[in-house]
Parts: C-alpha cells; structure tokens; sequence
C-alpha cells in the first residue's frame, strides 16, 4: 500500500481546487500498476468530489449549496465550545461537506486511473482560508 498527501493552503472561505494532476502524480510515484485508488480529506469542512471542472459548472455548484445550505440560517453549532475554547462558526461548511461526500475511489489498470474523459477530482473547501491535507491511497490487488 502507497499512502501520500497532498497539502493545500486554501485562499478563499468557499473555493474549488482541481487536484487530478496532483493524483495522477502520486499514482506513477507508487509504482503500482493495478489496484485501488482511495482520495479522501481529513478535514470535515472540505470535500472531495468528482465531476467536470468547468468553471460555470463551479458556479453552479457554489450557488446550489448557498441556497440549499442558507449561511444566516440558525444552527445550533453556531455557538461556543468549550472544549474548543472558541465559537464554532462553520456550521455551513460541516453541512457542505456531509452533502458533498469525503472521498472518491477509482480503479488503477495498467497503470492508468479508470475514469471519465470530463471527470476531474475536486477538492471542495467550505470553511477557509486554511492549509489543508488530502491522502491518496494506492492500494496494490
């Protein structure tokens, strides 16, 4: 099994970033030819996804989530924990990510990742600007 990160300092407090290359990368590092691909954050105000990265499709998806995921809504996580010592204020970013999904898989053959010619891997971040870390798992089968 091959486990890599990837860091990202994300610059804005609602942004996409497209990471496929970066997947791409690691999976040739590994050296395995045929197994499983795991991509998952490790942070629960981001997501991964898969999709087309167009920027209007973005926009789309930006606004779809702002309208269905109301940013002055009441939230109960809007308020102070103590463990924390500090104010939870990113109830929207915990709600974005639950409906936007952690991870993505893919199947490795002969070296190549089994995807679609538009897909793309999307790194989704909810609650920036942060430095952010992805895993990509290469598992050999």
């Amino acid at each position: 099994m091959f486990v890599e990160k990837i860091e990202i300092e994300t610059k804005k407090y609602i942004d996409f970033y497209i990471i496929t290359k970066e997947i791409e990368n690691l999976v040739k590092k590994s050296q395995i030819k045929n197994g499983l691909i795991t991509v998952i954050t490790k942070h629960t105000t981001t997501a991964i996804t898969v999709n087309e990265s167009l920027e209007c499709l973005e926009s789309d998806i930006k606004v779809f989530l702002e309208n269905l995921v109301k940013e002055d809504a009441h939230y109960s996580h809007a308020r102070m924990l103590r463990d924390y010592g500090s104010t939870a204020g990113n109830p929207t970013g915990h709600i974005k990510s639950l409906l936007t999904g952690n991870h993505c898989h893919f199947l490795l053959l002969e070296g190549i990742i089994e995807k679609g010619d538009a897909q793309d891997v999307i790194f989704c971040e909810f609650d920036g600007p942060s430095k952010r870390t992805i895993l990509v798992i290469v598992e050999e089968k």
